[in-house]
C-alpha cells in the first residue's frame, strides 16, 4: 500500500468515497472537495492499494485551535503556517474496514505534522468512535460546538 497527497484528477473518486462513508448530510461535495484539492492538496492523503484507492485523510491547517463547521466549506482559511492541524475526515472503503487502513493514514499524518512543526491535531468524532482516536492520543474534549450534518460531534486534539 502506497500513502501519497491528493489531486485534482482524484476528485471524482474520493467524492464517490465520501458518499459511500458519511450520510448526505454531513458528506462534502464535489465543489468543497474541488476547493479542498486547490487550496491543500498537501493536506490531502490517500492511501492506494496499488490502483484502488482505499481511503482518504484530509483538512486544512490553521492558528485557530477549535475545529469550527465554516472551515469545511472554505478552504480559503488554510493558513499554510497554521499551528494546528485539523482532520474534516477520515475515510476507508467498506471492503477495506477493519484492516489496519484509518490507521496506516493517520499515523502517517501525525508523523506528517510532527515533522511540519504543528502543535497538534484536532478532529471532530461522534460517540462510538472516541475509543478509537484516544488510542492514538486524541484528547476528549467535549461536545464541539459543530452542528454539522445536525449531528453531535465531540472535539479532540492530539497535542504534541
Amino acid at each position: 500500500m502506497e500513502i501519497r497527497t491528493a489531486t485534482t484528477g482524484d476528485l471524482t473518486e474520493i467524492a464517490q468515497i465520501e458518499a459511500v462513508c458519511f450520510p448526505a448530510a454531513e458528506a462534502a461535495t464535489p465543489a468543497s472537495f474541488a476547493q479542498r484539492l486547490q487550496y491543500y492538496a498537501d493536506h490531502f492523503w490517500l492511501l492506494l492499494d496499488g490502483s484502488v484507492m482505499v481511503g482518504f485523510v484530509n483538512g486544512m491547517v490553521t492558528d485557530e485551535p477549535d475545529l469550527r463547521d465554516e472551515m469545511y466549506e472554505n478552504a480559503a482559511m488554510h493558513h499554510e503556517d497554521g499551528a494546528w492541524q485539523m482532520i474534516f475526515g477520515v475515510d476507508t472503503i467498506p471492503a477495506y474496514r477493519r484492516r489496519g487502513c484509518a490507521e496506516r493514514l493517520l499515523s502517517h499524518v501525525i508523523q506528517e505534522a510532527r515533522a511540519q512543526g504543528r502543535k497538534g491535531l484536532v478532529l471532530t468524532c461522534k460517540e462510538p468512535l472516541l475509543h478509537y482516536y484516544a488510542k492514538f492520543g486524541f484528547v476528549n474534549e467535549g461536545v464541539s460546538q459543530s452542528t454539522h450534518g445536525d449531528a453531535l460531534w465531540y472535539q479532540m486534539r492530539l497535542t504534541f
